[in-house]
């Protein structure tokens, strides 16, 4: 079977200024390396965007994780008498990313910098620890976070500190520090990578070509 799309190559626009994505970047692949919690995750098959909100309050989204497969790593589900897939996304080198991770601008570096952190282990942690392009599921009926949202979020602290504890390198996240207008007045302005949420498409059966002599 195919689908009914070819996967999409994820580009990166090079222009001047702080790239918050590429930052980004390296402070999850710290974290993934440092803490065992997370190294199961492959850093190369996880995008990361930045999507634009309009104003920064303190409340609304300040990250998500869009996975890109269905229930257990299924590439594909059945609904409503149809097979359905989700868009595919590849990076520059090939990898085909099985996640996207996205961050709200200015909302989330308006943040404290200990709910940045937190924020960002918040995400990683919901990948799934087969690392199969579904999320980690809990029993019960909100599977996203178990049965206590105060449970996941002090685990989310538990390994912040964890990560903080091995003194990770100040110009990987230092940048954290700063607020949204700040790193606009350091550098001139904020870019990096934006990926449009993927689409939900029907799978379109190859035809079996039939048989000689048939």
């Amino acid at each position: 079977m195919g689908n009914s799309r070819q996967s999409k190559r994820v580009n990166r626009t090079v222009t001047t200024g702080f790239d918050f994505t590429a930052a980004m970047r390296s402070v999850c692949e710290d974290i993934c390396n440092i803490i065992p919690e997370f190294q199961h995750i492959e850093m190369d098959r996880v995008a990361i965007s930045f999507s634009q909100t309009r104003h920064s309050k303190n409340y609304g989204v300040f990250a998500s994780l869009t996975p890109l497969r269905f229930l257990d790593g299924r590439v594909s589900m059945q609904h409503n008498g149809k097979r359905w897939a989700i868009q595919r996304y590849r990076s520059l080198d090939g990898f085909e990313y099985y996640y996207i991770l996205y961050f709200y601008l200015p909302r989330f570096l308006d943040l404290k910098l200990t709910d940045k952190l937190e924020t960002i282990l918040h995400e990683l942690y919901h990948i799934n620890p087969l690392f199969n392009g579904d999320i980690r599921r809990f029993e019960g009926r909100n599977y996203a976070h178990g049965n206590s949202q105060k449970e996941y979020d002090a685990v989310v602290r538990r390994l912040t500190k964890k990560w903080l504890e091995h003194n990770p390198p100040p110009e990987i996240w230092e940048f954290l520090r700063y607020n949204y207008n700040d790193l606009v007045e350091k550098f001139g302005s904020v870019y990096g990578i934006k990926i449009l949420p993927p689409k939900i498409q029907p799978v379109i059966e190859k035809s079996k070509k039939k048989q000689k002599g048939s």
